[in-house]
């Protein structure tokens, strides 16, 4: 019988995760995969119908957080290569280079900082039966 001789494990220098560094150890570029678009604050029950058409649509969303209400819309960008890289990320727009990651999806999902949200029609739609009294709809 063979025996094994017991090696020491070198363990890691922990990595200190920052900004800078922080999209190399993402590995799912979830800020990559959906867009967002400010709506208007629904008020009134037609505002609260045409959300409801909105949210019937295949991968789309809304949410109120502190700055207001959203349309979130999951649909990966096209440039997004395998691995997560971007594949026009010299060329990449504005918007993309303004991004900040201080505190992204990588350190916690975003729904944990929505004050509602609306994954779907009934959701909302159970939101509008107790916000309006006399909702008769669905």
């Amino acid at each position: 019988m063979s025996r094994l001789a017991k090696i020491p494990v070198k363990t890691a220098t922990p990595i200190e995760i920052t900004p800078e560094n922080k999209c190399g150890f993402c590995t799912n570029s979830k800020c990559c995969t959906y867009i967002t678009q400010a709506i208007d604050t629904p008020r009134t029950k037609y505002d609260f119908e045409h959300l409801l058409w909105q949210v019937s649509h295949e991968n789309v969303r809304a949410y109120k957080d502190e700055d207001g209400w959203y349309l979130l819309m999951e649909t990966r960008c096209t440039h997004l290569q395998p691995g997560g890289r971007c594949g026009i990320y010299e060329a990449r727009p504005q918007i993309c280079r303004d991004h900040s990651n201080d505190y992204c999806e990588y350190d916690a999902p975003a729904e944990e900082g929505f004050d509602l949200y609306f994954p779907d029609y009934q959701t909302l739609l159970k939101y509008c039966k107790k916000r309006f009294k006399k909702w008769k709809r669905g």
